[in-house]
């Protein structure tokens, strides 16, 4: 599997691309390529330019939730392609509408209106997306200290509730040595994420993780994620978009992690 980060707050020193506050990547598994997330405007598709990745030639895009950081390039996508074939697969949530206050923070092309854009594949349980990629559809419950937190409302037609982000999902890259995974926000818990991850692929030899750990404050549940992370062993860890310094720098003190920016690539 090869990866390169086309959007990721961060840039790195000396390579001139831009970074914004939301989440790309570039993914080949053998002779399929596919993106995780779309960014939040058409930056994706200037760096993925700059990169040398052609768009056109991509068989999927999978989304990790619904938030507009991570799908909001999807408007700038289709006004420059006219494939109704693509596939976008997400789970059954992901293309609802999402608020906060009067703000809206979904994608700016709700389910309805997707539909007839493309090939929509949602779904609550595994795919496979590739030989060896897997969607992981909906992340249960494993832990007692990853609990879910609202963030604003849902609205589905007349009902309103507010959302746990159920939509929240990751790839899971499956190889002979073990098991890497790629995630948007792990809205649903990094330790959740991952430990379904192992399920799904009866794996328990975790390599590697690249993705958003939301995670801004050093407290219990960093604290735990810390000690579950050692744990498992973890070769290769990308914390980044939506994990603060502070966090970041509490994980290097027992797990060395490695820096993340727009540009990178990383061949698994």
């Amino acid at each position: 599997m090869k990866l390169k980060v086309l959007v990721d707050n961060n840039t790195y020193i000396d390579q001139y691309y831009c970074g914004e506050p939301a989440v790309s990547y570039y993914i080949e598994d053998e002779d399929t390529k596919l993106l995780l997330d779309v960014g939040y405007s058409d930056l994706f598709i200037k760096n993925a330019y700059e990169l040398g990745v052609d768009l056109k030639n991509i068989d999927a895009i999978v989304i990790s939730h619904g938030h507009d950081d991570h799908t909001r390039g999807l408007q700038y996508y289709f006004a420059q392609s006219n494939r109704n074939n693509i596939n976008i697969i997400a789970h059954p949530d992901a293309f609802k509408e999402k608020v906060i206050s009067n703000l809206k923070i979904c994608s700016p092309i709700l389910q309805e209106d997707l539909k007839g854009k493309c090939n929509l594949i949602l779904s609550k349980e595994p795919i496979r997306v590739s030989k060896n990629l897997i969607f992981l559809g909906e992340i249960p419950q494993n832990n007692n200290f990853e609990s879910r937190k609202p963030i604003g409302k849902q609205i589905n037609g007349d009902t309103v509730v507010d959302d746990y982000l159920m939509d929240d999902t990751a790839l899971v890259y499956k190889s002979e040595n073990g098991i890497y995974i790629v995630t948007g926000c792990s809205h649903s818990g990094i330790c959740n994420i991952v430990e379904y991850a192992k399920q799904v692929c009866k794996d328990n030899r975790i390599l590697g993780i690249i993705g958003g750990f939301h995670l801004f404050e050093v407290n219990e549940q960093v604290n735990k994620t810390i000690n579950y992370l050692k744990k498992n062993n973890i070769k290769e860890l990308y914390p980044c978009h939506c994990t603060s310094f502070i966090v970041k720098a509490e994980i290097h003190k027992s797990v060395p992690i490695r820096e993340v920016g727009v540009g990178l690539e990383i061949k698994w």
